[in-house]
């Protein structure tokens, strides 16, 4: 008899549990459920928002030689909530190695998906990795659509392979990169650059100008030869600006390494971001142009409210 109220108890208790599972998962929306479909990713739904995990069970992480599994800082992510017009806003973090940042980068904003911050979360973190913060509004269908071809490229982009550096060349012709990016710069040992400050943005803390020389300025330092140059540099910029700088500098085949603030309480807000490449001067002094061309167009248009 004891046996047969074991048995009946048990298959109760796996009843409730089949029951409430059930429950749990016919509690996410079904437009949310077709995002989990069109994704093929995992999820769940509490406090009125889809989390979609985006892990890096691929990667093997070690801190300083020590083993750290995907749960200690490595679980990607998306996350969708409704806004109060009835439409969705997402955000989220990707966990993206190197190689991976700028191709995923570019499938973001080609598809309409805005990069709002990249930076590293650790040190002495092997391999290497990067944290990329995405935002964007629409329709839950249509951004997991919009999303999915960056999503796609996590964990199958291989690395490239650098060229080794022109042994020969002729200098890089400063006069010719000055022209094209339309503002002049100064020589230091092999270094070219060029600063040009943000002073349209006019802004003052305790009475005191912030400008150029206090580091509101946006930059580029051109080294190598004319055929086989290096440039990398910083550009400061209004949020209504990042997206579009962004693409210009993407466009141009220039890398995106990191995306953040360098200043706390600033009005207007200034996000600053830095950037690489190689190839001819020529072909990095446009696309620097590009970048700058970008800047101060106007009021901003995006509104977080």
């Amino acid at each position: 008899m004891t046996r047969s109220i074991a048995r009946k108890t048990i298959f109760l208790v796996a009843c409730l549990c089949v029951f409430s599972f059930s429950a749990a998962a016919q509690d996410v929306p079904s437009d949310y459920q077709e995002v989990l479909k069109s994704l093929d990713r995992k999820g769940d739904f509490k406090a009125g928002v889809l989390k979609v995990n985006i892990p890096r069970n691929d990667l093997k992480m070690t801190i300083e030689g020590f083993s750290t599994p995907t749960p200690f800082g490595f679980g990607g992510w998306i996350a969708l909530t409704k806004a109060t017009d009835g439409s969705e806003v997402m955000m989220g973090d990707l966990v993206l190695l190197q190689e991976e940042v700028n191709p995923v980068m570019s499938a973001l904003l080609d598809n309409g998906i805005d990069v709002t911050a990249l930076h590293n979360h650790f040190f002495w973190d092997d391999p290497h990795v990067y944290y990329m913060h995405v935002h964007g509004m629409g329709k839950a269908a249509d951004l997991a659509l919009r999303v999915k071809p960056a999503l796609d490229l996590i964990g199958h982009v291989k690395p490239s392979v650098a060229a080794p550096a022109n042994a020969g060349g002729t200098p890089i012709d400063s006069a010719k990169v000055a022209k094209i990016v339309g503002h002049e710069g100064e020589q230091s040992g092999s270094v070219y650059k060029i600063t040009v400050g943000r002073d349209d943005l006019g802004m003052k803390e305790h009475g005191a100008a912030i400008n150029a020389r206090m580091g509101l300025n946006t930059w580029a330092a051109f080294t190598g030869t004319q055929e086989d140059a290096a440039i990398a540099g910083d550009v400061a910029m209004l949020e209504n600006e990042v997206t579009p700088v962004l693409k210009a500098l993407r466009k141009n085949g220039l890398d995106v390494v990191a995306i953040h603030h360098h200043m706390t309480g600033d009005r207007p807000v200034v996000i600053f971001l830095h950037y690489w490449g190689r190839g001819p001067a020529e072909k990095l002094a446009g696309g620097f142009k590009a970048a700058l061309d970008e800047l101060g167009k106007g009021a901003p248009t995006h509104s977080m409210n």
